[in-house]
């Protein structure tokens, strides 16, 4: 049977429009999405079926183009309007801190990092710079990959910091892992970092690992 042939309040996006989003199933938001089945099955039972062979949204919103595009419905198309969507989503989250706001709230901070990187399958090293009153400047990913000494430069660090004249900045990378527990290596390039960045009379505020629920801050660890 089509959705078009269901009880009005049982169609996912009339129910959307009359009830609102949070009342919907993850199957049936990803129904949304998908706007059309396969033969024989709704968009509804689609749905469902992509839930059940990634274990989860977030983990079909996580997948590499090559899964996603190798599930039945899914191609290309559907691929990019998903990462449209989901960088939508990280920018709706970073207005949160628009440029010239301040850094008054660790958990609105840590929420925003959070939302940027914990769903990279790879590590991502990034930096929130800020004025002397720490205010936004501008938020960066600098690095990609493994995060180590040789991964991470302290003179490009420093080189942006002068660009954007920063007085201070915040670091924070994510664990592909999930654990947010940092490494030998994330504290020594913290180290590397601050001594960089305090010649040319930039602080380091904190550099914070994001995992999967959880987080870690080397200052209030008292790493740094």
């Amino acid at each position: 049977m089509s959705i078009k042939d269901w009880p009005a309040d049982e169609r996912p996006r009339e129910k959307l429009l009359k009830q609102g989003a949070a009342a919907l199933s993850d199957a049936e938001l990803l129904a949304i999405f998908l706007r059309t089945g396969t033969r024989g099955r709704s968009a509804v039972d689609l749905a469902r079926e992509l839930l059940a062979r990634f274990g989860s949204l977030r983990a079909l919103l996580g997948a590499s183009r090559d899964a996603f595009c190798q599930a039945p419905g899914l191609g290309d198309a559907k691929y990019a309007q998903l990462q449209a969507v989901l960088e939508m989503a990280r920018r709706h989250t970073g207005e949160r801190l628009l440029r010239g706001q301040a850094i008054d709230s660790p958990e609105r901070t840590v929420q925003y990092l959070t939302a940027r990187l914990r769903d990279y399958p790879y590590e991502v090293f990034s930096a929130l710079f800020l004025d002397n009153r720490h205010r936004v400047i501008r938020y960066e990913e600098l690095f990609r990959g493994t995060i180590d000494g040789a991964s991470v430069h302290p003179r490009e660090v420093v080189r942006r910091a002068l660009a954007l004249n920063a007085a201070a900045v915040i670091f924070s990378h994510n664990h592909p892992s999930g654990i947010a527990e940092p490494s030998q290596a994330d504290q020594q390039i913290t180290a590397r970092l601050r001594e960089a960045l305090a010649l040319i009379d930039v602080r380091v505020l904190d550099h914070i690992v994001i995992g999967d629920g959880e987080h870690c801050s080397l200052a209030q660890r008292g790493l740094m």
